[in-house]
């Protein structure tokens, strides 16, 4: 086992404190996971002082289909173990659709593979994944009944609407934009989600997901959604952070991301798992 960053090695060599550090196994083709989480990590070191480094390991991903997030699947024990060799105090998997499409509580498996391999590899770390952070975000939030806006083809919309309601969570509304290429899904314009989430059925939800992938942004819209909607609005990014920040026994304190975030959370009676 590694030695703890900031304990005494030898009576002459001391190791700093230091940051804590985030490991993320995230599809190559992504480009928002890695500027929205440091950008919500950077608020988080602004209200608390405390500093927080990326380290990303990739595993093939160019077009959102079954076959491709299968394969990515697949590598996940090999990106852990890359990621670990930075001896990161937590691995999150940032591809929500690759572990919803193996199958409703497929994410708890792939929680305990990646924290196997990078236990495996001397470096333990606390690991989440974005599909079990979204799901169990929403039962720690008491949501009961959800609207929900996704970038996916029809086929894994209702894939990602079937796992959500397979942790006990009613799916009321979804409006999934059909987007095939996960570069173009990393294109969407966030400024539009305010409009598109106004299409919404939201009446008696408890809870919108503005954003069921880690790769659709969304950000720059979640504050403004949640003002209009007065509900708690979250994003698979949020639900990720919001986990992230719990391994480390950190308390959030964010602006501008929604109540979750800003430490504001009124939870409803937790939804059975």
């Amino acid at each position: 086992m590694s030695t703890p960053r900031g304990v005494e090695q030898s009576s002459t060599v001391r190791l700093a404190a230091g940051p804590s550090r985030i490991g993320l196994i995230v599809p190559s083709s992504n480009s928002t996971m890695e500027t929205e989480l440091p950008e919500l990590f950077r608020r988080q070191s602004e209200a608390t002082g405390h500093r927080y480094t990326f380290h990303s390991a990739r595993a093939a991903l160019k077009n959102v289909t079954p076959a491709e997030l299968a394969a990515m699947v697949a590598k996940a024990a090999d990106c852990a173990t890359s990621v670990s060799d930075a001896d990161v105090d937590v691995i999150a998997y940032a591809c929500l659709v690759a572990v919803m499409a193996q199958g409703p509580g497929a994410h708890a498996g792939s929680e305990e593979i990646i924290a196997q391999a990078a236990e495996a590899n001397g470096h333990p770390a606390a690991v989440t994944s974005s599909a079990g952070a979204l799901v169990r975000t929403l039962q720690h939030l008491g949501a009961r009944r959800v609207a929900m806006v996704t970038p996916y083809l029809p086929e894994l919309t209702k894939t990602v609407s079937d796992y959500i309601e397979g942790a006990g969570i009613t799916v009321q509304d979804v409006i999934g934009l059909s987007v095939a290429d996960n570069l173009e899904v990393g294109r969407l314009d966030p400024l539009a989600l305010p409009g598109i989430a106004r299409r919404l059925n939201t009446e008696g939800v408890d809870a919108v997901v503005l954003s069921a992938c880690v790769q659709m942004p969304s950000l720059a819209a979640v504050q403004t959604v949640e003002d209009a909607l007065g509900v708690p609005v979250i994003t698979a990014a949020t639900a990720t952070t919001f986990e992230i920040l719990n391994a480390l026994g950190h308390t959030p304190a964010m602006r501008g991301a929604g109540r979750l975030l800003a430490g504001d959370v009124r939870t409803g009676v937790p939804v059975p798992a």
